[in-house]
């Protein structure tokens, strides 16, 4: 498997698309009904293949990812080739996981307190792999709003 399974919420999201991919192995229900009961580990080997086939079409439409802790965000700009980062620290007591420190962070992001570092570099691997080890991390997909607008400042 190349990433991790769906979780049984994921898997219930996606009832149709899971439907959908048995189908066109020419797997009914009744046919996977009797799959799971009396063939578990290919049943198990059904939803791994689909997990990773969802995992990868997300993954290649991923073009933002961000961590954020209580005094750091951490934020990525994912091309085809390079991941970008922005590394943000705070160096006063304040708590970027909170609407107030965040909303500090946004409006004072080149005051004296607020260090930001960038850089650049090609993947040591798989891109989507590379992407997913950062959700599993805690990273967030976003929609690169944050990175673009810190970005526009320290260019």
């Amino acid at each position: 498997m190349k990433y991790r399974q769906l979780t049984k919420e994921q898997f219930e999201s996606l009832h149709k698309e899971f439907a959908q991919f048995l189908a066109t192995q020419s797997i009914d229900v009744k046919e996977w009904q009797d799959i799971k009961t009396n063939k578990p580990k290919v049943a198990e080997e059904e939803m791994n293949i689909f997990s990773d086939l969802v995992w990868d079409d997300v993954l290649t439409k991923v073009n933002y990812v961000e961590h954020f802790s209580k005094t750091s965000a951490n934020l990525f700009k994912c091309e085809d080739e390079q991941i970008h980062r922005i590394a943000i620290k705070v160096n006063w007591d304040i708590n970027l996981l909170e609407q107030k420190g965040f909303e500090w962070l946004m409006q004072n992001p080149m005051d004296n307190s607020v260090e930001i570092f960038k850089g650049s570099k090609s993947y040591n691997g798989e891109r989507n792999l590379e992407i997913f080890d950062l959700i599993e991390k805690g990273s967030s997909i976003s929609k690169g709003e944050i990175y673009d607008y810190i970005n526009s400042l320290v260019s």
